[in-house]
């Protein structure tokens, strides 16, 4: 496509939004240019002065039907070949206000095709226009006999200007026109482009304010065509810029659960209804779920949530399912007790009402206590139970969603084993859309980390399509699949179908991924597969280009990247010809460079690489020189005890080089922690003590550090003997037998010393104080 057609094609996209389109049927379009005022085209026309100063080119179209013309001319700024296509020659790009949907633009057929009902919705809007209070009734009435739902009805109001009128019926103090232009209105915005005209001409602002009217009526109608018209971006930050979304919330407040309602309160419940169903439209946008929230709205809504009426159920749940993507809305679905009534709809008979129970499970389970209430409440039962509904794709997604998020708990997995949910989830893997698979392979992947439901996997033929998967190009589908698979590699025998399918080179090749998150979920589960495979060096030697591309993977900037493929390169570097390749291709350097990083998740894979890598030649001299030593030596001070570990065996081998070793003491990696007795206890001491340099001087040092680790345990334990609730066993048991021995000399001495002070006055107080202390060493025996 050359240059002219990209940028009409950009043009029409733009002036869609903007209603001024050309073209469309019975109607042709003619696209030219010309330069004005340096070269006649076709040695014709004429040229003004201003043209012949400016010298541009004007770029045209120009719709030609039997009876009308419409040009558009744009000046082009430059017709160079370095000017991007669809630039912005035809107006500005798009933003955030933007409506967020696409919907073909259709205008009315020509004249000859035009049905009957156009012409006569024509007269009643002329008639609408110029009508008195009943006559606009009475019209009102006429056009709602028409099939409104009916396209051509409702582009044939708008392009004859019925739609100003409908709005401005609004600002009248007739409730029946009213009630009469909201009834049409709430029919026809139900078409896109109708709704963007009602935004266009300010008629959410007419709407929000018949939220405060008394009428009841024209409460759930103004509220239900909200609903409508909220549909894209601008009309729902138009809808909370006018206050709309505190005077929808307001509408939610009634008594939805009584057993015998009056009319009055039927009429409220209808109100909150209409209002839950705008509510759903607006809770789209973030912003607006915060003004849900800063409108009292959770506590409402928590109410309305226990409604018998399904009607009623449906926006709620709804609007909840909408909002429970953000944190808040998830702490207060769980504090208000909502967990327990959306598991109990989870059994209802209305499939609607099911997939939005089921979907706000899927965003709220993300939180461990949502899904142990879950499962409390019993609704891990009726998940299982709704997977039977597979011709309903929606409802499957959400369930398998939710199914997906509870089975992070291995509590939740034991349950599913008992409903043999696992036969039905690998059932799914086959035939369905992406969005099932993803949560489907999501839920087995985090079934598969109990050991015994590997085996259920591949006895219910698991394993066959988890490998197929991984050719497809779905990102959030590829990393749930390779986790899966990676678990089930564990399994040896499941290992041996993986590599009859060729599962790891299907696995390596995700490795030239563009998703990081796809490149480290495949390194992932690399791991294992090499673990169990037999001839894992032989065969990852045989893909072409495998290692220097895993190797290569080391400069991301991804930090569980790094700590997926640095995991791999442990693997890979057991083999001493594959270790040897992979020194060639620069490991060295490349581990040697991430070792400055505080994250404890690619330390400790970090340190396994090096541990691994430094069996080949020279490597471990290599990683001296490269500065791998100093870092390591501070992985010691790290909380986790695997960082300890995979860093202690990294020391072991790189202390095999002498200047390795001059570098770790330079560095403090030996220290004296503690101090023993005899009798082998062993006490911490209050600072670690550095080994190094002169021996007087660090004994110095150590013998301070005693001195002080002893004062401070004894000042502790005088500090608890001063305590009223002082008991002598609790005591014995915390200290060192010769602290406990002191401690019981400062009781006996504080307690006689006080004894005879007092004895003057109390004659009974040494016979008191004798038998304290034999109690005392009675309640030790």
């Amino acid at each position: 496509m050359g240059y002219d057609g990209s940028v009409c094609i950009a043009a029409l996209k733009r002036l869609k939004i903007r209603g001024m389109r050309i073209g469309g049927r019975h109607r042709f379009v003619v696209i030219d240019e010309s330069k004005f005022a340096h070269k006649r085209k076709y040695h014709r026309g004429r040229c003004g002065n201003t043209w012949r100063r400016e010298r541009q080119w004007v770029f045209g179209m120009l719709e030609v039907d039997d009876i009308s013309r419409r040009p558009i001319l744009r000046l082009v700024k430059d017709r160079s070949s370095k000017t991007p296509r669809g630039a912005d020659d035809f107006g500005e790009s798009s933003s955030d206000d933007e409506e967020d949907e696409e919907q073909p633009e259709r205008r009315a057929e020509a004249a000859t095709d035009l049905p009957s009902e156009y012409w006569q919705i024509q007269k009643l809007v002329k008639y609408l226009k110029e009508a008195d209070q009943t006559a606009t009734v009475i019209v009102l009435c006429s056009l709602r006999d028409f099939n409104l739902a009916q396209e051509m009805c409702q582009l044939a109001i708008r392009d004859l200007g019925g739609l100003e009128v409908l709005l401005n019926l609004l600002e009248t103090e007739e409730i029946r026109c009213k009630i009469g232009s909201l009834k049409i209105l709430k029919e026809i915005s139900c078409n896109s482009q109708i709704r963007r005209t009602i935004a266009d001409l300010g008629g959410l602002q007419s709407l929000v304010s018949i939220l405060d009217s008394p009428d009841k009526e024209l409460k759930c109608l103004a509220a239900e065509t909200i609903a409508n018209v909220a549909k894209f971006r601008r009309a729902r930050r138009t809808v909370r810029q006018c206050g709309g979304i505190k005077r929808l919330v307001e509408l939610l407040d009634c008594v939805p659960d009584g057993v015998s309602l009056s009319k009055e309160q039927e009429r409220d419940v209808e109100v909150a209804r209409c209002g839950a169903l705008a509510l759903w439209s607006c809770s789209k946008s973030t912003w607006n779920k915060e003004a849900i929230l800063r409108a009292g709205g959770i506590p409402l809504l928590a109410r309305l949530l226990k409604s018998p009426q399904e009607n009623m159920l449906i926006p709620v749940v709804g609007t909840l399912q909408e909002c429970a993507s953000e944190k808040s809305y998830r702490i207060a679905i769980q504090t208000e007790g909502m967990i327990e009534d959306l598991v109990k709809n989870l059994s209802c008979d209305n499939q609607e009402l099911q997939m939005h129970c089921a979907s706000a499970i899927f965003k709220c389970a993300e939180d461990k206590q949502t899904r142990d209430l879950v499962r409390q409440y019993g609704g891990l039962k009726p998940l299982v139970m709704l997977l039977n509904q597979a011709e309903n794709k929606q409802l499957l997604a959400a369930t398998t969603g939710a199914i997906w998020k509870c089975s992070i708990s291995m509590e939740n997995v034991a349950k599913f084993q008992e409903y043999k949910a696992l036969e039905i989830l690998v059932r799914l893997l086959t035939d369905q859309p992406e969005e099932v698979l993803v949560n489907v392979v999501g839920a087995l992947g985090e079934c598969a980390q109990i050991s015994e439901n590997l085996a259920i996997i591949r006895k219910s033929g698991g394993i066959k399509p988890l490998v197929n998967l991984l050719t497809g190009t779905n990102q959030a589908l590829l990393v749930n699949v390779t986790r899966a698979v990676g678990a089930c590699a564990t399994d040896p025998e499941n290992m041996a179908i993986i590599d009859r399918l060729d599962g790891l080179l299907l696995l390596w090749s995700l490795l030239k991924n563009s998703n990081p998150e796809v490149q480290a979920s495949a390194a992932w589960a690399i791991c294992p597969c090499i673990e169990n495979t037999k001839d894992a060096g032989e065969m990852v030697r045989s893909f072409v280009g495998g290692l220097q591309l895993i190797v290569n993977l080391l400069k991301s900037q991804n930090k569980d990247m790094l700590a997926s493929v640095c995991a791999a390169i442990a693997k890979i570097a057991k083999d001493v010809e594959n270790l040897a390749v992979i020194t060639d291709y620069g490991v060295v350097p490349m581990l040697a460079n991430l070792t400055n990083t505080g994250d404890d998740k690619l330390r400790r894979y970090l340190a396994e690489a090096i541990a691994c890598c430094c069996m080949w030649g020279s490597n471990c001299v290599s990683f001296g020189q490269a500065g791998a030593v100093a870092p390591l030596v501070g992985y010691l001070r790290s909380n986790d005890p695997s960082v300890h570990q995979a860093t202690a065996r990294a020391l072991f081998e790189l202390s095999k080089d002498p200047n390795n070793c001059i570098t770790m003491h330079e560095n403090g990696v030996v220290k004296i922690l503690s101090f023993q007795s005899q009798e082998g206890e062993t006490v911490d001491l209050s600072e670690p003590i550095n080994a190094q340099g002169n021996v007087e001087a660090w004994l110095g040092m150590l013998l301070h550090g005693v001195k002080k680790t002893i004062h401070n345990i004894i000042r502790q334990a005088h500090m608890i003997i001063s305590d009223q609730g002082f008991k002598l066993v609790e005591f014995q048991s915390m200290f060192p037998a010769q602290v406990g021995l002191l401690g019981i000399q400062f009781l006996w001495t504080r307690d006689a010393e006080k004894a005879l002070q007092n004895s003057k006055s109390d004659k009974k107080i040494m016979q008191t104080t004798n038998q304290k202390f034999l109690d005392l060493f009675d309640g030790t025996n």
